[in-house]
């Protein structure tokens, strides 16, 4: 019986199609036919395939353009026949692993190649998710790079307090605390007295009145046009905080059914709720895609890697893997090696003495992730088994918990179980 494979070479305004039958033997024959990207050209691609009968159907993974050709095949196209185990199937293949000689760049020529590495089993495919997951997804990485503009603009508007004569990141160790905020502001709105400044400072700041008016004193004779480049910083730095809560409140209103999961994960040292968000949004709720926590680890690329050659081995540098999940990995490994008492906190100290910090930070992510994987596949609460657990500090660690879920709009009420722990 006939199996036909059909490879999508993806462009921004063209598709290259290829059909073949993969179930003759020797040298296979190819039908092909050109798509655009428009949503009736997709439209017109998915009735094509099922009127060719195509039973399987792979892709490249070019930028971002993959994503409408993905979404329309995945609610439009559906063979005709279930032939065999793999027929229905959307595969998306990393663009990389189908790369062709240098000089040998050819639409049709690149989509026959992906069917013969197919069938090689030489194609490195990747995870895609499901349409739900690929919102949270969306969410969270968007507040990802809320986040890293904010920080671009917190290193924009020390360059501009320095240029205008400004040291208060000289005695602020947070540029964008309260108190900095106060000052910065009232000079935006035109104030020139260093005198008052100072006197905006919280009293647990540890520089002093007299440093502060001096750090101030450029504000006397400011240049106007530095208090409305102020003043359109900060207005910027407000737009991005409230734009990071609204997505905030947007994925507690999406995974507000999956909140037990959010929850343990939120219980583990070095993670929170906003962590936990993160984490579920790319590996899912029960992380099911995954069939142990080697295959989560090898996926996330926080595991030993293998470079062999002749019986010698020259590297074990981890692979490439999902860049979101390796930089939350890292942030959390790097909290919870400074919680006092945790059992992360003794690994880290039996290990950073050999590996020195980079590696044992990196051997502790490993950990996370396979602790990662065993909650959310099995459901499983945290229980922490450091030395110096006091029920105290669980206490605060249960009531600091809720309190950020009961933020982000989780209703969370406390357990008479959770309350006597």
């Amino acid at each position: 019986m006939a199996y036909r494979v059909s490879v999508i070479d993806v462009h921004k305004r063209m598709l290259a199609v290829v059909i073949a039958d993969v179930s003759v033997e020797g040298e296979y024959t190819f039908l092909r036919r050109r798509f655009g990207t428009t949503g009736s050209a997709l439209q017109a691609l998915a009735e094509w395939l099922v009127v060719e009968q195509v039973d399987e159907v792979v892709m490249e993974s070019t930028a971002q353009y993959w994503r409408p050709v993905w979404e329309v095949l995945e609610k439009s196209w559906m063979p005709k026949r279930q032939a065999e185990a793999e027929s229905g199937r959307l595969h998306l293949a990393q663009a990389q692993s189908n790369r062709g000689p240098r000089g040998r760049k050819r639409d049709y020529p690149d989509a026959e190649r992906l069917v013969k590495r197919l069938m090689a089993q030489e194609l490195t495919l990747s995870f895609v998710p499901e349409p739900e997951q690929r919102l949270w997804r969306t969410v969270m990485r968007r507040k990802n790079q809320l986040t890293r503009n904010k920080v671009q603009l917190r290193n924009r508007l020390e360059c501009l307090l320095e240029e205008a004569h400004l040291k208060l990141s000289s005695l602020v160790s947070d540029l964008l605390g309260l108190s900095a905020r106060r000052m910065m502001q009232a000079i935006a709105d035109g104030e020139t007295e260093p005198t008052r400044l100072a006197a905006l400072a919280d009293r647990r700041l540890r520089a002093t009145s007299e440093e502060l008016r001096d750090a101030l004193g450029a504000s006397a004779a400011l240049n106007p046009v530095y208090r409305t480049l102020l003043q359109m910083t900060l207005e910027e730095l407000r737009l991005l905080e409230e734009q990071s809560l609204q997505l905030d409140r947007e994925m507690a209103k999406l995974l507000g059914e999956h909140r037990t999961p959010v929850q343990r994960l939120a219980e583990v040292p070095g993670l929170g709720v906003d962590s936990a968000q993160q984490i579920i949004a790319e590996v899912g709720v029960s992380a099911a895609t995954f069939p142990s926590a080697k295959h989560l680890a090898s996926w996330v690329g926080v595991c030993p890697g293998a470079h062999e050659s002749a019986g010698v081995s020259y590297s074990h540098r981890s692979p490439q893997g999902n860049r979101p999940m390796r930089r939350i990995l890292c942030q959390a490994a790097n909290a919870a090696v400074k919680t006092k008492g945790s059992v992360f906190q003794l690994l880290y100290r039996r290990l950073v003495v050999r590996l020195g910090h980079a590696q044992a930070i990196w051997a502790v992510a490993h950990r996370l992730c396979r602790l990662i994987w065993k909650i959310l596949h099995q459901g499983v609460d945290y229980e922490e088994r450091g030395p110096e657990v006091t029920r105290e500090r669980s206490q605060r660690r249960i009531a600091q918990m809720i309190r950020d879920l009961r933020k982000l709009g989780y209703h969370v009420e406390p357990s008479p179980q959770g309350a006597s722990a």
